[in-house]
């Protein structure tokens, strides 16, 4: 294997891919006969990178929109984060590159560095399938995923309360609609969290979602269950 294969985990079956996928169509230039260039391959593994991100926020996600997929997707894909990702295993000194495109800087591009990584996909895809270059997309980009699923806990205060109390107790939290009052166009709903005939929180907004949102967040606050109850007298 050579040093990039090492680096990535994968080992082709058929070297030509690979070079194809290392060749930067500047190279060209001082080389007309040569043979190939990535673009092609560039072309087909943005088509199997969209499909396993897709594939794999589908399931991350579930009770998220398609906009709201489609905008995760997007910036999992987008040419920032793919020239990331490239640099992470320094794709950039594999690339044969024409000597003007080298000395600018070409390298280190981003729109370079991008392209050149979804050659690579489309190389893996070619020469191994789907199930290779699924493992591969993943094991690049998994550090992607879990910095969604961290975020998304952060703005799921209500899916943030019942994973720590489940962790505790199969006892799910309950939302209470304490009042509600307010002109139609600007209603205030006040709800409460109950655990285990406790109150965690209270939370006013002006739907009772935003209410009981409003209310998880003072329970993540106050974490309230870690402390003992007092016996009454």
């Amino acid at each position: 294997m050579n040093p990039l294969e090492l680096q990535i985990g994968y080992k082709f079956q058929d070297p030509i891919l690979l070079a194809e996928a290392l060749t930067h169509p500047s190279i060209s230039s001082g080389h007309e006969s040569f043979p190939f260039a990535n673009q092609r391959l560039e072309f087909l593994g943005d088509s199997v990178l969209q499909l396993v991100v897709t594939e794999r926020l589908f399931a991350l996600f579930p009770n998220s929109s398609e906009g709201q997929l489609t905008k995760l997707r997007a910036g999992i894909v987008s040419r920032d984060n793919l020239k990331n990702h490239a640099a992470a295993i320094s794709l950039g000194r594999y690339l044969m590159i024409g000597h003007g495109e080298d000395i600018n800087g070409g390298r280190t591009r981003a729109s370079t560095l991008a392209d050149a990584f979804e050659a690579l996909v489309g190389a893996v895809y070619l020469d191994g399938g789907l199930e290779h270059s699924r493992r591969f997309i993943l094991q690049q980009i998994q550090s992607d995923f879990e910095k969604l699923l961290q975020d998304s806990k952060k703005s799921n205060p209500k899916g943030e309360l019942q994973e720590v109390l489940q962790s505790i107790s199969q006892t799910i939290p309950e939302y209470i609609l304490l009042s509600q009052g307010g002109p139609e166009h600007r209603k205030h709903f006040q709800c409460s969290v109950i655990w285990k005939r406790r109150e965690l929180g209270r939370g006013t907004g002006h739907s009772k979602k935003m209410a009981e949102v409003a209310a998880a967040n003072a329970a993540l606050v106050n974490r309230a269950w870690e402390t003992p109850l007092t016996p009454a007298s």
